[in-house]
Order: C-alpha cells, then sequence, then structure tokens
C-alpha cells in the first residue's frame, strides 16, 4: 500500500535495536524497515541472531537499547498497542498439547481479546485457512508435528493483526504442505505486513522480493533478492558443452584473454565434454566461442549461470579466515619475542640504581644513619 504521494507506506520501523546477555552481544545496532503489506524475508544461519530480533519486536524479550515501532506505536511505550496489531507464529508453535484445537483457538481468541461476537468466525475462518478444520475436536497432542504447526499458525492470525511475523513457519511441514503455506503467505500478504524468518533460501526466493540477511548479530545486507545477488557477482561463469579432442579445447579455453580458470569438465559422450568456465564478464562469450570454432572444436551449447541467492548467503555470512599452523607459530613466536624482551628491560631497570641512590651513594653517611647502623649491633 503507497500513501498519497506514490510511496511505499512503513508498518515497521526498527531503529539502531541491540540485545546484550551479560557483556555478550546478541544483536549489535540493527535498523531496517519493513512496508505495509509486504513480505521481508529475514536470513541467517543458526544462532545469528533472528530468533532474538523477533522477541524484542513482539515484546516478548526487552531490548538493550534502540527503538521499535509498528503502525506508529514504540513497543517500549505503548506496548498493549503494538501487540494489538501483531500476529506471532514462533518457532516452537505456543499451543496446549492436552487442549482441542478448537477449544485452543477459541482461548487464544479470547486472550487477544476478540470480541465474543467475533469469536466463533474468527476460528473458524482461520481454521478454514489452515485446513485444520477436520481436526478441530481433535487433542493437540495427538497431532502430527505438521497439524500443530498449522494449528500455531491459526493462532497467529486470530485478532486480524496488521503485521504478521513467522519464525521458521515451514518447519515439520512435508513438501505438499510447505508449498500450501506458501501460497498462504503470498494471500496473506494482501491484508497484512509480514516478516518472514527462515533459513531455508528456497522459501525467501518463493515468496519475498526483498530480505535482511543477518549474521551474529549483525545486519549484512539489507536489499532485493536480485540487488543482492547482482552484489556478489565479480566474474561470471559459463556452462559449456563442446565437441572436440580434451587437450585442444582446454588449451584453447585458457589461451583465451578474459578466462580467469576452467573449474571443472565433465564427460558427456566420446569426443564431447561439458566445461565450467570463470571469465571476467560476459563480453568474453563470443570471442572464446569464436577461438574455439577456429580450432575446429564445435560448440553445443553455452550458458551463463546467474549468481544465486545461496552464493550471496553463503559469501556474506562466511565465518573468517582462520589461521594455519605456520601463521599461529609466527604469531607466537613474535608474542615470545616480545615478551622476552620486556622481561630483559625489566631486568636491566631492576639492575640500575636510582637517581636518589646515585646522588648519595658517595656522600659521608648521616648521623642518623650511623645510629641506625648501630642500633642493629
Amino acid at each position: 500500500m503507497s500513501n498519497e504521494r506514490g510511496i511505499a507506506a512503513i508498518m515497521v520501523e526498527i531503529k539502531n535495536l541491540t540485545k546484550f546477555y551479560g557483556s555478550h552481544p546478541a544483536v549489535t545496532d540493527i535498523s531496517f524497515t519493513v512496508n505495509d503489506h509486504e513480505v521481508l524475508g529475514f536470513l541467517g544461519p543458526n544462532g545469528a541472531g533472528k530468533s532474538t530480533t523477533m522477541n524484542m519486536i513482539t515484546g516478548c524479550l526487552p531490548s538493550t537499547s534502540g527503538t521499535v515501532l509498528v503502525d506508529g506505536y514504540d513497543i517500549a511505550k505503548d506496548p498493549i498497542e503494538v501487540k494489538k496489531r501483531i500476529g506471532y507464529l514462533p518457532e516452537l508453535p505456543p499451543v496446549y498439547p492436552e487442549m482441542r484445537v478448537r477449544d485452543y483457538l477459541n482461548f487464544a481468541a479470547g486472550l487477544k481479546l476478540v470480541p465474543r461476537s467475533e469469536r466463533k468466525k474468527q476460528v473458524e475462518d482461520a481454521m478454514e485457512r489452515l485446513k485444520i478444520t477436520d481436526v478441530q475436536k481433535r487433542v493437540i497432542g495427538n497431532l502430527s508435528k505438521g497439524y500443530r504447526q498449522r494449528v500455531g499458525f491459526a493462532q497467529a492470525l486470530l485478532g486480524t493483526p496488521k503485521f504478521l511475523i513467522l519464525d521458521e513457519p515451514t518447519v515439520g511441514l512435508d513438501p505438499t504442505q510447505v508449498i500450501e503455506v506458501r501460497h498462504l503467505i503470498q494471500d496473506l500478504a494482501r491484508d497484512h505486513t509480514i516478516i518472514f524468518s527462515t533459513h531455508i533460501l528456497a522459501e525467501v526466493t518463493a515468496v519475498c522480493e526483498r530480505v535482511v540477511i543477518i549474521n551474529k548479530g549483525k545486519i549484512r545486507a539489507v536489499d532485493t533478492i536480485a540487488n543482492i545477488e547482482a552484489s556478489v557477482a565479480g566474474s561470471l561463469k559459463l556452462r559449456m558443452k563442446v565437441e572436440g579432442e580434451i587437450t585442444k579445447v582446454t588449451d584453447v579455453i585458457r589461451g583465451t584473454k578474459g578466462v580467469i580458470q576452467i573449474e571443472e569438465v565433465e564427460y558427456d559422450s566420446v569426443g564431447v565434454n561439458s566445461f565450467t568456465v570463470e571469465v571476467e564478464s560476459e563480453q568474453i562469450r563470443k570471442p572464446l566461442m569464436a577461438a574455439l570454432l577456429a580450432a575446429d572444436c564445435m560448440v553445443l551449447e553455452i550458458t551463463a549461470e546467474k549468481p544465486s541467492l545461496e552464493e550471496a548467503f553463503v559469501k556474506l555470512t562466511a565465518p573468517t579466515r582462520k589461521q594455519t599452523s605456520d601463521e599461529a607459530f609466527e604469531e607466537l613466536g613474535r608474542e615470545m619475542d616480545a615478551a622476552r624482551e620486556a622481561e630483559e628491560a625489566a631486568e636491566k631497570n631492576d639492575a640500575e640504581p636510582d637517581a636518589e641512590q646515585e646522588i648519595t651513594a658517595g656522600q659521608p653517611k648521616s648521623k642518623s644513619q650511623k645510629k641506625r647502623k648501630g642500633g642493629k649491633h
């Protein structure tokens, strides 16, 4: 939804959000916005700070610093108003296993202060949307994990919230159910703003246009999927199927200007092989094909591999390079040398008399000094 100027209205605004557990920073100074009726993917490896951030946005966990605004309300100043506007599906669905499905949803609607006159319709609508009407009289604890996940999803829809937070909503679902949830999320976006937290990249690509990537509690990227993919695209990979003697083909490819390396060679059939070639840019394609044809090597297929969100994710969340054993020994040697030099300097200082001793060393002793000396006998 846009305002009168055609600018997308902001439903959620996160500013400099930080959370410390003791001295350990779980989330550090993160900021991003979610537009009205947008499905925003929230990506990160396990332990990146996704669930901590979700819990702070919902008010379940206080932040150390920073602000969260939902529909203009501050979670710290107006927590009730914010919570009225949020439907939350945590990673572990908040269901009571001893309750029946319909009873639980009626109970959840009451907690959300849904008027009695509207509860029945809202509960039935939620059950129909999540396709759990047929199990409404069953005990939740006896349901499969997938059905329990759907029941938790249904409670998030109660109270007609403007903003939905879905933390790993497809956990435990079979492939058919996963596709159904994707369609449901796309359908819900017509009436809701959604943050969709996951570490499964295919799900984000299927339902989101824009993503936030977080790692070690810090934002690494906030942009459209296309822009994030393009941002990590340096060189280009060409997949080529070439007919010709493999040594000749390899020499021609390596001898073409702009070719960085041959990454992989696969045998297809007699005289035909597939090559994965890293090149500097798309402009290398034509001269490479011309060089192969000039050498009587027939190019049967050639395609360019686009950078994927998976490649971008791996690059943005890759751990820092560990030291090799040689580097570690070199660093240890430097530390030992520094410690030895410091120790030698300290011994030298102890051996040298201080300034007062140097001044008084050649002077006769005073009467008081003689008395102290005599008093020892």
